[in-house]
């Protein structure tokens, strides 16, 4: 298969090797994944100890991105925000630095779609290939093999790369040129975010108005207004669980990149922006580190209810 000037070989388990880098609550567990399908992994972490877990289950430990890279037909990223991603690409001792020409980065966290694309510019130049594939699911679709996967890049480098996202997601979706994942991951954030805060609103006014919240939850799952976060966030809010599966901060980040791409296309995004300082404020309050769930816990205080939750 040809990406320009990228000759890329179909990617099976068994004689391809990953390098993959980012190893937190998301990366982690689609690490392992990748193990069970049966590739071979090269694993790097700014914190020791999930190389060492992910080592004991048969990963070689590298010290650098660019060790992870070495040897490695592709390489997986899965960080934080776009200068994680930019630094350990194309900074000292970066991906850049190990991974040969017809190599692929697959880069699978949500970073902004400008940065997406001009990652892809430079690699293009040293004869590497780039999907951005961010991913939807939270830490139990990680787990589970079943993220929904968002690619862009060159169609044919997707074809030879399927298998591999194959071992970690169910819902896998070209969506056309690079950044286009980027793009999809964005509109993805904003109807998380957004429904979040709808959930959160409601259920407190069921409490406020004197009827269980729990019932209006299972009321509401059997209607129109049914959906995977009123199903499980909702279920979080009511336990007050708000231990991260999807953090505050990064969630407020992923709506940062929505608002700067919706000011550059001239898209006004108002409910976004509205649910961006929410969260905003969620920060301020020490709670950066919960769940997004825990938008319920601020719901909750404008309205003159104890927020519930872990304490902060």
């Amino acid at each position: 298969m040809q990406a320009g000037s990228v000759a890329i070989q179909e990617l099976r388990p068994g004689r391809t090797t990953i390098g993959f880098i980012g190893l937190g609550i998301m990366g982690r567990p689609m690490a392992r994944n990748l193990l069970k399908a049966g590739y071979r992994l090269r694993v790097h972490n700014r914190s020791r100890g999930p190389v060492e877990q992910l080592a004991s289950l048969g990963a070689i430990p590298a010290s650098s991105p660019a060790e992870a890279a070495s040897e490695a037909d592709v390489v997986i990223t899965m960080l934080p925000d776009s200068p994680d991603v930019q630094r350990v690409v194309m900074g000292p001792s970066g991906v850049h630095e190990g991974l040969r020409a017809g190599g692929v980065l697959i880069d699978m966290s949500t970073i902004s779609p400008i940065v997406t694309r001009e990652l892809a510019a430079q690699l293009a130049e040293r004869g590497i290939a780039m999907l951005d594939a961010p991913v939807s699911g939270g830490e139990r679709g990680a787990q589970e093999a079943a993220l929904s996967i968002m690619v862009g890049g060159d169609e044919a480098v997707y074809r030879a790369c399927l298998p591999i996202l194959e071992a970690l997601g169910r819902n896998i979706v070209y969506m056309g040129p690079s950044g286009a994942g980027q793009v999809t991951k964005a509109c993805n954030q904003i109807v998380v975010g957004v429904t979040i805060q709808a959930v959160s609103e409601a259920l407190v006014l069921a409490e406020r108005a004197g009827v269980d919240p729990a019932r209006v939850r299972q009321a509401l799952l059997g209607g129109f207004a049914q959906s995977r976060i009123l199903d499980i966030h909702g279920a979080r809010i009511l336990q007050g669980d708000f231990q991260p599966g999807f953090k505050v901060r990064l969630h407020r980040k992923d709506l940062g990149i929505a608002l700067a791409t919706g000011r550059s296309l001239g898209v006004p995004l108002l409910a976004t922006a509205l649910v961006s300082e929410l969260l905003g404020a969620l920060e301020a309050r020490g709670r950066g580190e919960w769940d997004h769930a825990s938008l319920a816990t601020l719901a909750r205080e404008l309205a003159g209810t104890p927020p519930g939750g872990p304490a902060a």
